[in-house]
């Protein structure tokens, strides 16, 4: 059968894939539409299994945030490129994935992936729409984590720095410039936990032990070296916690403080930054470059 130019855009607009492969999958169905879409699915499952142990560090953070129903939503989803993180069918695509978050509010990642990618169970899982952006792409895609923060009562903010830094927080009182600047605050500065209590047991001890060894060797008596031991520690945590930190705005005023100003605390924050804790690969471009060349000749 004939494969005309008109089956050819017709087939592309429906799968965003492009024209030579959609040429291809018509062919392989004899002109068949719906057998070259199902095809072209196949192709793609198959794709995205090759690139499933590729690294995917870059990416774009997402939220969305309803505060009169009181929820907001953060996802990180990844691809191997800072390239693909810009295109809008990438963005496109984790937006829709944290609107689905925010409607059904699934238990983990796995969950998310089956979930429908449209309200009411209409449309396609939502790992088939990433396997399938995968072979259009051309890219390693995957949904990395999200939170969702139902506040109890307090004001939700967020703060998006680029596409790259993402934060969402829960303030109790005050008003909206302060818990946007307190936003803006967690992402400039990266705490760790709102005070010492939301600090891990096994970081502390860590810190503390690094501190001992560091001052072991310095000659001072042992309740001086306690006094110096004591002096670090409370250093590190001003250095990590949120409360003790100096404000980003006004570093001559800790967080505490401009709270206590403001008549606000804090009940809750989460910072997502892309590839955060991901070993990127750190490759020789050129090598690269020239083994394509090598296996294409």
């Amino acid at each position: 059968m004939q494969i005309s130019a008109a089956m050819v855009k017709d087939l592309r607009e429906r799968t965003g894939a492009g024209m030579m492969d959609c040429k291809k999958a018509l062919e392989e169905a004899g002109g068949d539409r719906e057998k070259a879409v199902e095809i072209m699915r196949l192709s793609g499952q198959a794709k995205a299994d090759r690139k499933a142990d590729r690294v995917a560090a870059e990416g774009v953070i997402a939220i969305r945030v309803d505060e009169d129903a009181g929820r907001a939503v953060m996802v990180e989803v990844n691809c191997e490129t800072d390239f693909v993180a810009k295109e809008q069918a990438f963005r496109d695509f984790a937006d829709a994935v944290c609107l689905r978050i925010f409607e059904e509010s699934p238990q983990d990642v796995e969950a998310l992936g089956n979930l429908s990618s449209e309200k009411g169970g209409d449309g396609p899982a939502i790992d088939e729409v990433r396997r399938e952006l995968i072979a259009r792409i051309g890219e390693n895609i995957g949904i990395r984590r999200f939170e969702i923060v139902d506040s109890k009562g307090g004001r939700l903010s967020s703060y998006l720095h680029g596409v790259r830094i993402g934060v969402i927080v829960d303030v109790d009182g005050g008003d909206s410039a302060c818990a946007r600047d307190i936003a803006m605050h967690v992402a400039a500065s990266r705490p760790i936990a709102i005070d010492e209590k939301g600090i891990p047991a096994d970081l502390l001890e860590g810190e503390r032990r690094i501190i001992e060894a560091q001052i072991e060797d310095s000659g001072k008596p042992a309740e001086i070296r306690q006094k110096m031991l004591e002096g670090r520690m409370r250093k590190y945590l001003q250095e990590v916690t949120l409360l003790g930190q100096p404000f980003v705005k006004d570093s001559d005023q800790s967080i505490e403080r401009y709270l206590k100003d403001a008549g606000a605390s804090v009940i809750r924050f989460e910072r997502f930054e892309v590839g955060e804790g991901i070993e990127k690969k750190s490759d020789n471009f050129a090598e690269e470059v020239m083994s394509q060349v090598r296996s294409n000749s």
